[in-house]
């Protein structure tokens, strides 16, 4: 009886250990598999992303790789995933910062250029042209919408403070609109919503030009021409500064 207690407790006690050794394994190679995914995605891109080249470069048989990633759309999929996490990450982080909303909303936005700086390969799996032959589920539409809801936040705030002024809306895209602001942000003013939607589009569009070498002998003092659109994009979707003057402001209540 007693060595059979010792055996028991033995059990107890190491299965935990052994247990969480090979989680840590499986976590330490999935992270490889990934790293090395996106040094591929570096080299030739996310069209030419191969399970069997990634097996290959780490030392891997492809079955055993198949363990972790059964297709390539899978580790595309983990790849855009942590992807739009990390880029989401900053903007939130960003948005915390102290100052009025106007402030806060260049402090994301510059949050967000300089992850894709950083980051150029991944920003383009996520903003770039699409894989051909991949379709994205839907456990990217959380992730995907994080810098949005970011700025969707400062807006928010902006409403609660200094109070908002986007433009009027045409009658033609008011039902829009409307749906726009039920779907993505709820007890907003559907003009704020539509002019926060072409503000975030539109910030992606001044990111991808500077990425993708748009701006090359177009735009030299990149920071300071960046900063600038930025608040610009802020004042036109209806962030007021804290010390806003008169204007067509809706406010809270």
């Amino acid at each position: 009886m007693n060595s059979e207690y010792r055996t028991a407790r033995s059990a107890d006690s190491t299965g935990p250990a052994v247990r969480g050794a090979r989680e840590r394994a499986r976590s330490e190679i999935t992270a490889a598999i990934k790293d090395e995914a996106r040094r591929q995605l570096a080299a030739d891109g996310a069209a030419e992303l191969s399970l069997r080249a990634v097996a290959r470069e780490l030392g891997m048989v492809s079955s055993a790789l198949y363990r972790y990633f059964p297709s390539r759309d899978e580790l595309l999929t983990a790849l855009i995933v942590d992807a739009y996490d990390s880029v989401g990450e900053a903007a939130e982080t960003a948005a915390r910062a102290g100052g009025d909303p106007l402030a806060r909303w260049g402090t994301v936005c510059a949050a967000v250029r300089a992850w894709a700086l950083e980051h150029p390969h991944e920003y383009a799996l996520i903003y770039g042209s699409p894989v051909p032959g991949y379709a994205a589920p839907r456990v990217t539409v959380e992730p995907a919408s994080r810098v949005g809801l970011a700025l969707v936040g400062v807006a928010r705030d902006a409403l609660e403070g200094p109070g908002v002024a986007p433009p009027g809306l045409p009658d033609a895209l008011r039902p829009e609109a409307e749906r726009m602001a039920a779907d993505l942000a709820p007890g907003l003013p559907p003009e704020l919503v539509a002019s926060l939607v072409a503000a975030w589009s539109q910030l992606f569009g001044l990111i991808s030009f500077e990425v993708f070498g748009q701006f090359h002998r177009v735009v030299e003092d990149r920071d300071a021409f960046f900063a600038h659109a930025a608040d610009r994009l802020g004042r036109e979707a209806g962030i007021l500064p804290s010390a806003a003057g008169s204007g067509s402001v809706v406010g809270p209540g």
